[in-house]
C-alpha cells in the first residue's frame, strides 16, 4: 500500500472526514469509525509509515510522541484517572487491519485481560 492509497493519510490530509480530536505539525488524533470501547481514538503520524516494524532507529521518538499525544487526549477526555489501554497492533497476526502506523487510546470501561 502507498501513502496515495492509504485511508489514514486520507485523514491527515482532510480528504478524508474524521472526528479531529488533536492535530499538530506531526501528528493527528481523531475517533475510531468501529469504536471498541466508550473512547477509542486513533493517533497517526503525518507521515506514511506503514507499520511500527518499518521504524529505523533514528525514528524512535515517534513512538514516544504517539504516546503523549494519546497521554494529552486521555486527559483531556476525561479518562485518564480511571485508566485506558495503548494498542499498536502489528500486520495480520498481530490485527493490523489499516497499514499506517497507529496507537489506539482505549478507555471508558474496564479492559479485560488477556486482550484477545
Amino acid at each position: 500500500m502507498t501513502a496515495a492509497d492509504c485511508l489514514f493519510c486520507g485523514i491527515a490530509a482532510k480528504t478524508v472526514p474524521a472526528r479531529v480530536v488533536h492535530e499538530d505539525d506531526a501528528l493527528i488524533a481523531f475517533e475510531d469509525i468501529r469504536p471498541q470501547a466508550p473512547v477509542h481514538v486513533i493517533v497517526i503520524p503525518r507521515r506514511h509509515l506503514a507499520r511500527v516494524s518499518d521504524l529505523a532507529p533514528a525514528e524512535a521518538s515517534l513512538v514516544g510522541q504517539l504516546v503523549v499525544v494519546a497521554n494529552q487526549v486521555a486527559r483531556r477526555l476525561e479518562i485518564a484517572e480511571s485508566g485506558y489501554r495503548l494498542v499498536i497492533n502489528c500486520n495480520a497476526h498481530g490485527g493490523q487491519t489499516v497499514y499506517h502506523l497507529h496507537l489506539h487510546l482505549l478507555g471508558g470501561r474496564p479492559m479485560q485481560w488477556p486482550p484477545g
